[in-house]
């Protein structure tokens, strides 16, 4: 946040930006001012995370307690809401800067450490376990003995573009985004280069899309500049319906503005005049933040009419969607936007030469168009430098499930699967070992240890039957059941099928009925019904292959991978279902037998009380005993035995 001693302020601020663009845009004023509004605090800035991850640990705690902490002790200072710089697994994350010092970051900073932790740092005795690192100021005096953020193993190997001014500067305030070099790439190109110029620009770049296809940006930009219409529109999906994925809300939260100016370029080059954001409802804060960026973006003149005084308008409009998956298929989403059901369409036309309200559109996510400003800014082949032979740049990825750390990160394209996994996120959690890594999201794939040294690329990954997907990365330790979790993203790709095309709305249905019955207890299954289970179970992959082949869009083509995949690395899983009726990770609940311990057993008569359906038999103080053909294995007795006396096998 920009933060200034008086009123003139604003005036500074606006008579820089509004009516002098050449001046503050250029590089040494840009970086006085950054150097300003950033370092040279008059008193002290305290950052507090208040992205979505943040909230959720209690930021919206620590805020408060921060604030009372200023009151209490009669302390000026700024308190500062910033979006979450990544490392979600240590928020709630609070940075405190004071005149002449470094910025300093701290992890888990609940609100019952706040006065500990504030005191530290204007005594100048920090304490040093609940040190995250400090941030590197030429201009300011480091803390002694105190990591820079970008030498911990979670950053070090990053190369954030996309993610530079997440967690660091305020999203409310568009003074600070302008500060860090905000606008100036909109700036350059409305008044320098012709929408022709900044196609060819982003198509030398060689920048493909993220949110999963990977097809060239500027070549699909191409296409809808050369056809005529007299009007195109330009739609930035932020809809990221993918469970575990949330880096395109993250993105918002953090540098709405990035955003914005992207759009703004991308629709200066296709020749529009329109914009449409696509959000789903419930990212409420999301929504707020974008509402709010827009709003600041219009005062200052970068959207609206005449932009720069170049003749270019922009008109931003905020569209909210439901969540559902299939609208993440651009005409799918499209739809969505006109108010009709979001339903894919056949293809040609592609929304590239006849898409929204029948008119020239361009479809591109969030994390393409936040790469666009730093493209203009620093050229194609500076953005080419980074990555791979065929793929150029960086990647975002969301990192769940088991490791040490989850958050989102940047990396450039190129590094393998397994530094993501043992250096940045740390490895498994709890001294667990690695099963493995589901990359894609839901209709994405399980690649096992043994091909973790495959680079993150889009030539690379097809090798091992994988794509990069939007980019949700979810760690897998041993005690994860292979075919629950097919079963699990089978169930909802069948729930977020759009039903249009038989493929995909009976034979995701007919697939998750197979592996329903793999995971269920046979209690009394006919002759008939056993024959009809193996047969299914016989048909998987063929069933798969038909969908796969026959499906209208990539939902339905994709929706098979989780279980081929699956099928592929770990069969010997789903035989030990099918054959023995058993799951070794104890995940599935009808698969799983309970047995009583009875030389441990004392009798205390808990597990008989909870028992939901009376399977368990006993006298108080004796040993008690479970009927297996009553016992629906759900693990309530297993849960509540204070002895150790119930294990499962």
């Amino acid at each position: 946040m920009a933060v200034l001693t008086s009123d003139e302020s604003k005036e500074f601020l606006v008579e820089k930006i509004l009516k002098n663009y050449s001046n503050i845009f250029d590089k040494g004023t840009r970086e006085q001012l950054s150097l300003f509004m950033r370092s040279r605090v008059v008193q002290p800035v305290i950052y507090i995370g208040m992205g979505t991850c943040g909230l959720i640990a209690g930021a919206e705690k620590t805020l408060k307690a921060v604030e009372k902490y200023m009151t209490d002790h009669h302390l000026e200072g700024q308190v500062v809401r910033v979006g979450c710089l990544g490392l979600c697994s240590a928020e709630p994350l609070m940075d405190v800067q004071i005149p002449g010092k470094a910025r300093i970051s701290f992890h888990h900073a609940t609100e019952d450490k706040v006065e500990d932790l504030l005191n530290s740092v204007f005594h100048r005795t920090l304490l040093k376990e609940t040190i995250l690192g400090q941030y590197k100021q030429d201009s300011l005096e480091d803390w002694a003995n105190i990591p820079q953020i970008d030498q911990l193993p979670y950053f070090a190997r990053q190369q954030r573009i996309i993610l530079r001014n997440s967690g660091i500067i305020s999203p409310y305030m568009i003074d600070d985004y302008i500060a860090h070099g905000g606008y100036k790439s909109l700036y350059k190109t409305v008044l320098n280069y012709t929408s022709e110029k900044v196609c060819e620009i982003v198509e030398q770049s060689e920048l493909r899309g993220r949110g999963g296809g990977g097809y060239p940006t500027g070549k699909k930009w191409m296409v809808t500049l050369g056809t005529g219409s007299d009007r195109k529109y330009l739609i930035c999906n932020a809809d990221e319906s993918d469970p575990g994925a949330f880096m395109n809300r993250a993105i918002l939260e953090g540098d709405p503005h990035r955003v914005i100016e992207g759009i703004a370029i991308a629709a200066y080059a296709i020749g529009s005049s329109s914009a449409y954001v696509y959000i789903r409802s419930d990212y409420a804060q999301s929504l707020a933040i974008l509402e709010n960026a827009i709003k600041q973006s219009k005062e200052y003149g970068f959207l609206g009419e005449n932009i720069f005084g170049s003749g270019f308008n922009l008109t931003i409009h905020i569209r909210q969607g439901a969540g559902a998956f299939v609208c993440g298929e651009e005409t799918a989403l499209i739809a969505s936007i006109e108010g009709r059901r979001g339903m894919p369409q056949a293809k040609p036309p592609y929304p590239a030469e006849k898409g929204l309200f029948g008119h020239p559109t361009i479809v591109n996510n969030i994390e393409t168009l936040a790469n666009i400003p730093t493209i203009l800014e620093n050229g194609p082949a500076w953005f080419k430098s980074i990555g791979t032979k065929e793929s150029k740049g960086t990647k975002l990825f969301s990192i769940a499930g088991k490791s040490l750390h989850t958050g989102f990160i940047e990396i450039p394209m190129g590094i393998t699967i397994a530094e993501i996994v043992n250096t940045i996120a740390g490895g498994v959690k709890n001294g667990k070992s690695l099963k493995a890594v589901q990359l894609g999201g839901p209709s994405g794939v399980c690649i096992p240890k043994q091909n973790l040294e495959t680079a993150i690329g889009y030539e690379t990954l097809p090798d091992i039957d994988c794509t990069i997907g939007l980019g949700g990365l979810i760690i897998l330790d041993d005690d994860t059941c292979m075919v629950n979790l097919a079963k699990y993203f089978m169930e909802f790709l069948q729930k977020e099928s759009c039903g249009k095309c038989i493929p995909c709305r009976e034979g995701t249905r007919r697939m998750l009925q197979i592996l329903e019955e793999v995971t269920r207890r046979p209690r009394e299954e006919s002759t008939h019904e056993t024959l009809e289970r193996f047969k299914g179970v016989i048909e998987l992959e063929s069933l798969a292959e038909v969908i796969r082949d026959t499906s209208l869009c990539g939902l339905g083509q994709n929706a098979p991978n989780p279980v081929l995949s699956s099928l592929k690395w770990f069969r010997d899983e789903f035989e030990e279902h099918i054959f023995d009726r058993k799951c070794q990770a104890g995940i599935c609940h009808d698969l799983r037998t309970f047995i009583i311990e009875t030389d441990v057993c004392n009798g205390c008569n808990i597990c008989q009380k909870k028992c939901p359906e009376n399977a368990i038999i006993g006298t108080i103080k004796l040993p008690h005993f479970i009927i297996e053909s009553k016992c629906t294995g759900c693990g309530i007795c297993f849960d509540s035995c204070k002895f150790n006396a119930i294990y499962f096998k």
